[in-house]
């Protein structure tokens, strides 16, 4: 194929040279009602390029095939029999794969380190939830992927199972042995879907783990804009082998998605695609090339312990991504957390993630020169500083056993049926009626259907005390607690 083709953006461009005056929306008309302060910070061109596909980019009967040119190119890019743009995040695509898989009341293996994204779409669809425990590392007290032996015990256990839905990377950079668990899976006849959203740029280098499509995976879900070049909610999803209709699955993202699909994230994604296809090896080389010269920098500074290719050595994980720049600072006398917070007050740095133990930082082919002195000048900073900062009452950690918790009821159940407010002081024993997610990296502690114990809520009242931030509980505070009523 040829992939100099970017079918939306060549549209978007004879859509401006033809000057098509639009009756319909958005009602801004490409740019001639926006506030002119508006426009002023986040630029007209912007808007200039809000065009919709029916009636703008293409006509109302898509006769000019612009979309699906652009996802065929993108399928062929990534090794994929179909590709499907999304326009709402993975946060939505994850719950059509899982949906396009497992219906209400049907069983779905899932890993149960998953984003509150995953419990949300069990929420919402009624499955019920087969949780695969991910294997925790004691010493780091971090959750690595599920390991084939463990989704085989699964299946044994429940063979009327519809499929399994994968993390991997986890956020901390972490990845399964997805060929093995797709292995499994196959071996019982159903299908792996893949939340890589992660590992959109994986096809395109060999030193980054395994992409899913070359896996064996059926059904790979990635936010582009995670890694890669496109802007916020732009997700794809990548479709090979007949375990997973297409024809299932358009139908379950119509169901969800947005009828109002938006130019900006399909222009971006095909722009992204050809990008990486003509440029993306040696982009990519030199991004790992720099994250790999910050990683041994930063493991010079006393008191920081980046984590890199040894939790591969040490059998915790299949493979690392070495994008992900992931330090523990425990050894300062501080949290993750506080660490963050120092480091965008004191150096204007914004890491993209934190917990009570470590921060971490996305190196992409986007940063050069700059951003690299930029992050480890403030690690320095962070180190010299260190004293300085605060201490705060530490957070309780749990046992890894500690966190498995039993389901006691659906989620949906849960969820949705009468519920009480009680203290914590009385919620152990109780079955949740809420998610509680520490963010980030926004993995729920507690699932609704999930019986409460204290050792749980010692975690997360010390967690809150030390400054964790728990938004999706109705009290962020955890001093009351949604139950169900009995």
């Amino acid at each position: 194929m040829d992939h100099s083709r970017v079918p939306v953006l060549e549209a978007l461009q004879e859509f401006r040279r033809r000057g098509d005056i639009a009756y319909g929306p958005p009602g801004h008309k490409q740019g001639r009602g926006v506030d002119p302060r508006v426009a002023d910070i986040v630029g007209l061109d912007v808007f200039r390029s809000d065009v919709l596909s029916l009636n703008g980019l293409d006509d109302r009967r898509q006769s000019q095939g612009v979309l699906s040119q652009a996802q065929e190119l993108m399928a062929d890019a990534v090794g994929a029999e179909h590709a499907f743009f999304s326009t709402c995040g993975s946060s939505l695509s994850v719950k059509t794969a899982m949906l396009a898989v497992a219906g209400p009341g049907e069983k779905l293996l899932l890993s149960r380190n998953a984003h509150k994204t995953v419990i949300a779409a069990v929420i919402v669809n009624g499955v019920e939830p087969i949780w695969v425990h991910p294997k925790f590392d004691t010493e780091r007290h971090l959750a690595h992927p599920p390991e084939p032996d463990d989704v085989r015990r699964c299946l044994r256990e429940h063979p009327d199972a519809k499929g399994m839905l994968l993390i991997t990377p986890t956020d901390w950079g972490t990845c399964a042995d997805i060929r093995g668990v797709a292995r499994v899976c196959h071996e019982y006849g159903v299908p792996l879907i893949v939340d890589e959203a992660w590992g959109a740029v994986f096809p395109f280098h060999p030193g980054l783990p395994p992409w899913g499509m070359n896996a064996d995976a059926d059904l790979v879900v990635t936010s582009v804009h995670k890694m890669g070049g496109a802007i916020e909610q732009s997700s794809v999803f990548h479709l090979q082998y007949d375990r997973v209709s297409p024809e299932v699955l358009k139908q379950r993202e119509d169901l969800l998605g947005t009828t109002s699909a938006s130019s900006l994230v399909y222009a971006t994604l095909d722009g992204w695609r050809r990008q990486m296809v003509e440029h993306g090896h040696d982009l990519l080389d030199a991004a790992l090339h720099r994250a790999e010269r910050i990683r041994r920098a930063a493991a010079e500074l006393p008191g920081l312990r980046p984590m890199g290719r040894e939790v591969v050595e040490e059998g915790l994980a299949a493979s690392f991504d070495p994008l992900k720049i992931v330090i523990d600072v425990r050894l300062l006398g501080i949290s993750g957390m506080q660490a963050a917070e120092w480091l965008r007050a004191r150096r204007h740095v914004d890491v993209g993630g934190s917990d009570s133990c470590r921060i971490s930082a996305s190196i992409t082919y986007a940063d050069d020169d700059e951003t690299e002195k930029v992050l480890l000048d403030a690690l320095r900073a962070l180190v010299e500083g260190a004293d300085s900062i605060e201490r705060q009452p530490p957070v309780h950690l749990p046992e890894p056993a500690d966190l498995e918790l039993e389901q006691a009821m659906l989620p949906r159940e849960a969820y949705f049926g009468e519920v009480d407010h009680v203290p914590a002081g009385r919620a152990a024993g109780r079955i949740a009626a809420e998610m509680l997610s520490p963010y980030p990296p926004g993995v729920p502690v507690i699932a609704p259907g999930e019986v409460i114990t204290d050792e749980i809520l010692d975690y997360l009242r010390s967690g809150v005390d030390h400054g964790v931030l728990i938004p999706d509980a109705a009290d962020p505070s955890v001093r009351t607690l949604r139950v169900v009523r009995r």
